[in-house]
């Protein structure tokens, strides 16, 4: 087996990192030559990334970054990092994002929300963005919190991510990632109405979407099928989520409604009270799910990493003959 082999040579001043992947690959990582995840997505290989989140205060910066640091040095082919509620972490974001690729050779995707922000905002963050030489962005409307679902919307610039899509497109040359709910988004009637919602983002110049989590793979296989058929053709990355910790289910229901099969409400049950039992079966449990979609012809899975440079090891470490790094 041929080992990925990273070597980092930082030149002078304002110019590029060269990252060295293996011998037949070079890719260049500066402010001009950025790698699009949209080309990642062509290969046939199966690939992983992981997301990771900002820290709220400047007082955990530190320790979200050495874990960000360390989930960088197992070579995911992207992290993605997300954006707090009302873009309160925005500029965390970009931090970390800078960090991942300047430091460590790994290609980052940048959240960006557009709830409650003006134009004015927006285009500045947008900026922000390309100066920094990241050209891949997860354009979101962005949860809304308890206070702005009080507030009277009608008069806000942004009201749904497709706006936000095209704001983006409109700004420079983005890879620009959407969000899909193969359950159905929350706020939507019906799985009908939902995915015309979706075509409308891909069509507004979406390259690709990532779906919320999910914990029966059927729903995804049948999401796809569904979207295929409304016209949909743009590559679609399942994310999974690793839950390590009971608690953590209550929070994935209210987060994205996802129906939880019988066998995982089982694991659950049996191991809940068991701290280091349930991390290892919720470990288990994602990568069986992960396994199944390479099985099915997926080629590129995202998984929801909570920060916890363990278990995106241990879910690596599980499909070290699948997934080649």
């Amino acid at each position: 087996m041929t080992k990925k082999i990273i070597y980092r040579l930082q030149l002078p001043f304002q110019s590029k990192t060269v990252i060295i992947l293996d011998k037949r690959a070079i890719k260049s990582i500066g402010d001009d030559t950025n790698v699009k995840i949209s080309e990642l997505l062509k290969k046939d290989a199966n690939q992983m990334s992981f997301e990771v989140f900002p820290p709220k205060t400047s007082d955990k910066y530190d320790s979200v970054q050495a874990a960000t640091e360390s989930i960088a040095a197992l070579h995911p082919a992207f992290m993605s990092v997300t954006y707090g509620a009302g873009g309160g972490t925005s500029k965390y974001t970009l931090d970390i994002a800078k960090n991942i690729e300047r430091s460590h050779g790994v290609l980052s995707l940048a959240h960006l929300t557009c709830v409650n922000s003006t134009k004015g905002t927006v285009r500045e963050r947008i900026a922000d963005i390309k100066a920094a030489g990241i050209q891949n962005i997860m354009a979101l409307r962005g949860d809304l919190t308890p206070e702005m679902e009080k507030k009277d919307r009608a008069d806000w610039d942004y009201h749904h991510a497709v706006e936000l899509i095209r704001e983006i497109k409109e700004s420079g040359d983005f890879c620009v990632g959407a969000a899909c709910y193969p359950e159905v988004h929350p706020e939507s009637a019906n799985q009908h109405e939902d995915i015309m919602h979706l075509k409308e983002k891909v069509d507004a110049g979406a390259d690709f979407l990532t779906t919320q989590m999910f914990f029966d793979n059927n729903l995804f296989y049948n999401f796809l099928y569904k979207i295929r058929e409304a016209g949909i053709t743009c590559p679609v990355i399942p994310g999974i989520m690793p839950i390590t910790n009971a608690n953590q289910v209550e929070r994935a229901i209210q987060l994205s409604g996802s129906f939880m099969p019988q066998r995982f409400k089982s694991l659950v049950d049996a191991f809940g009270n068991d701290p280091k039992a349930m991390c290892q079966a919720g470990i288990a449990y994602a990568t069986d799910q992960i396994i199944d979609l390479y099985a099915n012809g997926i080629r590129f899975v995202h998984v929801y990493s909570m920060n916890k440079p363990n278990v995106a090891s241990a879910i690596l470490d599980n499909l070290s003959e699948i997934v080649k790094r």
